[in-house]
Formats: structure tokens, C-alpha cells, sequence
């Protein structure tokens, strides 16, 4: 199988960033008028920067207010807003969804995306990846787009004003990274642009994991009191650039599965992706049957963060055995990313590694609660 390595034409980070976003578009080379799609908070906290940053490099734009849903019938109010400018490069600024129907509508007309989270709560900037929702906010379509974003900007000066929970989250979706990258090298899966991982992704991916369990807990901190550090750039990195390029370059496998079939329990929809995604991380492990210090130091790392070790954290405190086998067998349904894992893989499997799995965070919550308690 061919290798291929998937990224970002160019990658800019640093707090106040959005002050160079016009230079950073004239540097490679794009053209005007820009159609600027973005959310409410976004459009309050950086109007008068992107006028004067875009009027800088001479770049006329115009703004369209995103609905709220990265569906066919925002896409299209996009694309009639792009074609009537008309828009030679199109802007995402906001959380994901926001990102992912710019993304979408970019790669319809053909069109430049640039993307600037204000959030660090996904790996999804990076990538090439929109994921398509009905108006009732229900899963229709995952779109595997042509082109990476030409440019990705991230403002931590913006970022930093968002809750520590959506920082969290991230780290929770990165911590899966290393993981799953690994699991696809092993079965010598495919990644999401066709090929197999190189080398490089593979770095970047368990660097990604360093970095979280090196920075984490200091780069939370700096979130809870708005602080710009050395660690929150770190993580803000590690979450959005090392985990994106990890992910779609590597491959996924059980973790996000997991989430996926996390999704069917309505009692889930309350919390984040990458909260889900932290549970899946541990499900997958213990599936794994990995060393048992790894899933210890992958549980110390999760409690310290605050993210989930068992079905209570994810609102599942009374999972019927109903429910428990929707979950899997949602999880292992053809075409989902755990049967990239290097073994066969059935949803009395996951079944039974989700058990295991919250018995292990329960357990754990027990020990430091103990602890706590002595200390």
C-alpha cells in the first residue's frame, strides 16, 4: 500500500494571531473577496480585527452569519452567499461545525479554505473532514473533502476565552491519537486519505501524547484563569495540530468506535466528543489487553484532567443491558473504524470491554477518593 501523508498548506498559532491573518493569506498567495463564514461569539470578538487585517493586504469581504448546523441547507445558504460575492477564497472561523460547512462549501465551488478555530476542543481544523448533520442535528454524511485547509490560524488570545471544559474535551479527542495511530500501523490499515501511515504521522501522534501527559495539567490551569503559558500553547497545538495531523494521516480505530456507539444512549448527548472519546481510549485498551501500567498511566492521566473513566461520567449511571447492546453493535457496525484494530473485533467484545473498562474507572475513582480522604 502507498503511504500518504495529509496536512495543511501552512499551520500559524500565537496569541493575537488573527492581527496577521491578511499577510498570512497574501504570503500564499490567495485572492479576494473573502467570504468570512462565522459564529456569534466569533464575529463579536474579531470584526474589527479582520477589518483591519484584511483591508491591510486588500482584501475585500463580505461576512455570513452561520445557522448554527453544518447541514445541506446551511451549505447551500453558503454557497448562494460565496457564488452572489463572488467569493475566490472562503474563511471558517468559529467552533466545528462552523468550520465544516466553510470546509464543505469550499470544496463545492472549488475554492481556498481557510480555517481559524476559536476553540481547542477537536482535531478537526486540520484536516480535510466535514461531517454533515440533518436540521435536526442527526449524523447524515461524513465528507472526506479533496483538499486540506491552505491555511489554519489559531488565536490562543481567543481560544483562551473559552471554558476549560472545551480545552479538556480536546485533550480528550488527542488522547486517542497515539492510540488508534498505533492500532492502524499494526493491522496496516488505511488512513483517511486511502494510503498507510508514514513514519512522520506516527511521530507526530505519540508526540501528541507526550505532550498531553507532559503539559496537560499546567495548561489547565492556565485555562481556568485565562492565561496564555507556555503550556497552554503546547496543548492548544497538540490538541489542534499534532492530533489532526495524527488522526487523518494514521487512522482511527476502536476508540472513536466507541464514541460512535456511545451516541445511540440519549443520556450521552449531553457531553462533549472528546469526553466520549476519552472513555472509548480506555475501552480500547483494555480490548487491547495493553500492559496493564500503560491503561494505568492513561487512567491517572484522565482523572487529573477530568475526563471520563466510567459510564456514570457520561451520564450512563443505570445502563441497561438494552442499551449496552445497541452501544455495541453500533460501534462495530460495517464500515466503523474499530475493525481497523489488528485482531476481529464483535460487539460481544466491546460489550464486554466497556464493562471491564468501568469497573477499572471505578475502581480508580475509588483509590484517589481513598487517598484523599487519608491525605
Amino acid at each position: 500500500m502507498i503511504s500518504i501523508f495529509s496536512s495543511p498548506a501552512r499551520y500559524t498559532q500565537g496569541m493575537n494571531a488573527t492581527e496577521i491573518l491578511g499577510r498570512e493569506m497574501a504570503g500564499l498567495g490567495l485572492e479576494g473577496p473573502a467570504l468570512i463564514v462565522t459564529g456569534k461569539s466569533a464575529l463579536a470578538q474579531l470584526a474589527d480585527t479582520w477589518k483591519e487585517t484584511l483591508a491591510e493586504a486588500g482584501y475585500s469581504f463580505s461576512i455570513h452569519n452561520f445557522g448554527g448546523e453544518c447541514s445541506l441547507a446551511e451549505i447551500w445558504r453558503i454557497r448562494r452567499a460565496a457564488e452572489a460575492l463572488p467569493a475566490r477564497v472562503i474563511i471558517g472561523a468559529g467552533g466545528g461545525k462552523a468550520l465544516d460547512a466553510a470546509r464543505a462549501t469550499a470544496a463545492e465551488l472549488d475554492l481556498p479554505f481557510v480555517s481559524c478555530p476559536t476553540l481547542a476542543s477537536t482535531d478537526a481544523p486540520c484536516s480535510a473532514v466535514s461531517i454533515i448533520y440533518t436540521e435536526a442535528g442527526l449524523v447524515a454524511e461524513v465528507r472526506i473533502l479533496p483538499c486540506n485547509p491552505v491555511l489554519v490560524l489559531v488565536d490562543t488570545q481567543v481560544i483562551v476565552q473559552a471554558p476549560a471544559r472545551l480545552l479538556i474535551s480536546g485533550m480528550g479527542d488527542a488522547l486517542a491519537t497515539w492510540f488508534e495511530a498505533r492500532a492502524c500501523a499494526a493491522s496496516n490499515a488505511q488512513n483517511l486519505r486511502g494510503g498507510s501511515s508514514t513514519r512522520s504521522a506516527l511521530a507526530l501522534a505519540e508526540l501528541c501524547y507526550r505532550t498531553l501527559l507532559q503539559d496537560g495539567a499546567a495548561a489547565i490551569e492556565a485555562a481556568r484563569t485565562r492565561r496564555i503559558t507556555p503550556a497552554f500553547e503546547r496543548i492548544v497545538e497538540a490538541n489542534t495540530l499534532l492530533s489532526g495531523l495524527g488522526f487523518e494521516s494514521s487512522g482511527l480505530a476502536a476508540a472513536h468506535s466507541i464514541h460512535n456507539g456511545l451516541t445511540v444512549a440519549p443520556e450521552t448527548r449531553a457531553f462533549y466528543h472528546g469526553e466520549k472519546v476519552a472513555f472509548g481510549t480506555l475501552v480500547q485498551l483494555v480490548m487491547e489487553e495493553s500492559p496493564f501500567p500503560e491503561i494505568e498511566e492513561v487512567l491517572g492521566f484522565c482523572l487529573q484532567a477530568g475526563l471520563p473513566v466510567t459510564l456514570a461520567q457520561i451520564g450512563l449511571q443505570e445502563l441497561t443491558g438494552e442499551t449496552l447492546e445497541k452501544i455495541a453493535e453500533r460501534a462495530t457496525q460495517t464500515g466503523e473504524s474499530i475493525h481497523n484494530e489488528p485482531f476481529e473485533v464483535s460487539s460481544a467484545q466491546v460489550t464486554r470491554a466497556i464493562l471491564r473498562a468501568d469497573e477499572l474507572g471505578r475502581s480508580w475513582q475509588g483509590r484517589l477518593h481513598g487517598t484523599s480522604r487519608k491525605a
